[in-house]
């Protein structure tokens, strides 16, 4: 039974009072006591006398006790323990202490005064007990002052230096902090599968069907896998937290010191950077009237994907700008939605042509004439110059003097890379390339690293680069966590990256792929497999990079092609482009060829030049074997 600390004080107290009223009894029936008291009573005085002692040490006991009694009372809320612990040690030291302090006195004191000097170091050391056996209530953990392993960034670039540092270190301890309201995710389906999947409720809640049939979250862990930030440094098995809605906004290299928007500050033994970068916004919609922006998506992350997915169910017409990767993919993608949904999609972009920057200018004219015939109205070599509002549409005014009436438009026109924490860290940009320089072991100061998006490295063989995709966020990532833990690795990796241009047409490149290169290219007739879903049908795509791109064809609609294209389409269905500098080559582009990069990767790595590309070609298995039959 546990009761407040006041009480059960109170209650020994009480218990005192008879202990002490006999010890005092017993003390001045001595004979040599100096003490002398006489009384007029009838009858037998013998033991007469002794009783106004007793009530006097009572009295003064008892005043004593509800002395202390006050002094405790504060506490009788905030404690509790058992009230049987002590009462036997309390009855005994009471006698023993109140008989010496009678019996030691020799000068002429008051009966209150000795009783009550003598009770106070009783009652003081059963508080004293007491206080020592309470049992406080544990304190609320709080954020972590101090953490292992600091990742800045929650995507795929932290999430891969994360499982890198786990598996070389399983007792650690990893806080990733995300300005997003997300634990780690794959931001490809959010272009690409996730429209094409046939489940609408599957998609809202971002799973797609892969090759194999199965869905897939784009989750790479599901919450469950991670724990509470201030539950991390309290886990003797280590283990790994996401701060979500947190940004770290200055980064102390001396003094291993991020600090959060919020004030927090962590220190950290290691770190690394993984910001990525924010999508670039364009100053026509910045400074539109506020009704305009309602109407604008910037196109990025989860919350991007959702609000687009729900603004597409009801629509006439939607207007993506922009006419790189994502801008291209996501007009396939809409357009395929349209053709279920019964709304139009334009595209509007400054090049000639879709992918002007990466294919050279006959297949970027291919490619344009490709995308329309998905759906799309492709308006290329424009811009936006003016964008209002006219009957709860957006009308947008084009540099070619036309107008467009859409009901939504979506901004896909590239990455401005995030180095806010430049100026606080220490750590060098890249003038021309954007982006965090690092060396060779993507070390960008002492304890601080870089990964993915952000990291402007020193290649080898192809120079001081900066890459935007998929693959190398998980490499980079995996060799930064590596080097975190001690590896000293250096970076040789040549990633890839890859699209797909609605059901029938897909490429994958590696290396250099830039328009303003020399190219070299190789095309041959293609079979029913060599396609997005005849690759994945035949497991040539990995199913954790891509997922499902089963779309049927959209319907054309009815509107003049922008771009006359004088190729058939029989000549560019299969083939690999080679990208040279000063004759080596530097960059391959697979055209519906698929599960050839690594021989790609190798062609890079030797850094040869050749004479015969058709004989190269053959590697990649470019012709069938009835094209080869023929020659």
């Amino acid at each position: 039974m546990f009761r407040s600390r006041s009480l059960v004080a109170f209650k020994n107290i009480a218990r005192c009072n008879g202990a002490c009223v006999h010890a005092t009894a017993g003390a001045y029936k001595q004979p040599s006591h100096s003490f002398s008291y006489k009384t007029h009573s009838h009858g037998n005085n013998n033991n007469n006398w002794k009783y106004p002692f007793m009530y006097a040490a009572g009295g003064a006991l008892l005043y004593s006790g509800f002395k202390y009694q006050q002094k405790l009372a504060f506490a009788e809320e905030e404690f509790v323990v058992s009230d049987e612990q002590f009462l036997p040690q309390v009855e005994a030291k009471t006698e023993d202490v109140i008989a010496d302090a009678l019996f030691e006195s020799t000068e002429t004191t008051s009966v209150v005064e000795v009783v009550e000097s003598a009770a106070e170091p009783v009652v003081q050391e059963v508080v004293e007990q007491v206080v020592e056996e309470v049992v406080e209530p544990p304190k609320p953990l709080a954020f972590p002052e101090q953490v292992q392993y600091l990742l800045i960034g929650g995507g795929t670039a932290s999430y891969s230096a994360m499982r890198a540092i786990r598996k070389r270190d399983v007792t650690a301890k990893v806080l990733i902090v995300t300005d997003e309201n997300s634990v780690p995710y794959m931001r490809p389906p959010l272009s690409k599968e996730l429209w094409h999947t046939d489940d609408a409720e599957a998609s809202r809640n971002l799973l797609f069907k892969q090759w194999n049939g199965k869905y897939k979250g784009i989750h790479y862990d599901k919450e469950k896998f991670y724990c509470a930030a201030e539950e991390l440094n309290q886990r003797e098995e280590g283990g790994v937290a996401v701060a979500t809605g947190k940004k770290v906004v200055k980064l102390n290299a001396r003094k291993n010191v991020a600090t959060l928007d919020d004030g927090t500050t962590i220190s950290y033994d290691k770190c690394l950077v993984a910001t990525g970068g924010t999508p670039r916004a364009l100053p026509v919609f910045e400074s539109a009237p506020e009704q305009v922006q309602n109407h604008v998506t910037v196109f990025r992350k989860i919350q991007d994907y959702l609000d687009l997915d729900q603004v597409t169910d009801n629509v006439e017409s939607v207007t993506v700008v922009g006419g790189g990767f994502l801008g291209s993919e996501l007009a396939c993608a809409l357009a395929h939605k349209g053709s279920t949904k019964n709304f139009k999609v334009n595209q509007i972009f400054k090049e000639y042509g879709n992918m002007a920057r990466v294919f050279p200018e006959y297949l970027t004219k291919w490619t344009t004439n490709k995308v329309f015939q998905e759906g799309v109205n492709v308006i290329p070599e424009t811009v936006v110059n003016q964008a209002d509002m006219e009957d709860g549409r957006v009308k947008l005014t084009l540099s070619n003097g036309s107008e467009i009436v859409t009901d939504h438009v979506v901004v896909a026109v590239g990455l401005d890379v995030d180095t806010e924490l430049a100026t606080s860290s220490g750590i060098e940009v890249d003038e021309k390339l954007g982006g965090y320089r690092v060396n060779t072991e993507l070390q960008a100061r002492s304890n601080i690293w870089v990964a993915g998006d952000a990291s402007c490295f020193y290649d080898t063989k192809l120079g001081r680069r900066r890459v935007e995709h998929h693959d190398h966020a998980v490499v980079s990532g995996r060799l930064a966590g590596e080097n975190m833990t001690g590896a000293q690795k250096s970076y040789y990796h040549q990633s890839m990256f890859w699209s797909d241009l609605g059901p029938d047409v897909g490429y994958e490149a590696i290396g250099v792929v830039d328009s303003s290169l020399k190219t070299v290219a190789v095309f041959s007739k293609a079979s029913a497999k060599d396609t997005p879903v005849g690759a994945l049908n035949g497991g040539l795509r990995s199913e954790e990079q891509f997922g499902s791109s089963d779309a049927a064809v959209a319907e054309a609609v009815a509107i003049q092609p922008p771009v006359q294209v004088p190729f058939e389409k029989e000549q560019f269905q299969k083939g690999v482009i080679f990208y040279l500098r000063d004759e080596i080559v530097v960059g391959v582009l697979l055209w519906n060829i698929f599960g050839k990069i690594s021989l790609a990767r190798k062609i890079i790595r030797d850094q040869k030049p050749y004479h015969d590309y058709g004989e190269i070609a053959k590697l990649f298995h470019v012709y069938n074997e009835d094209d080869e039959e023929e020659e």
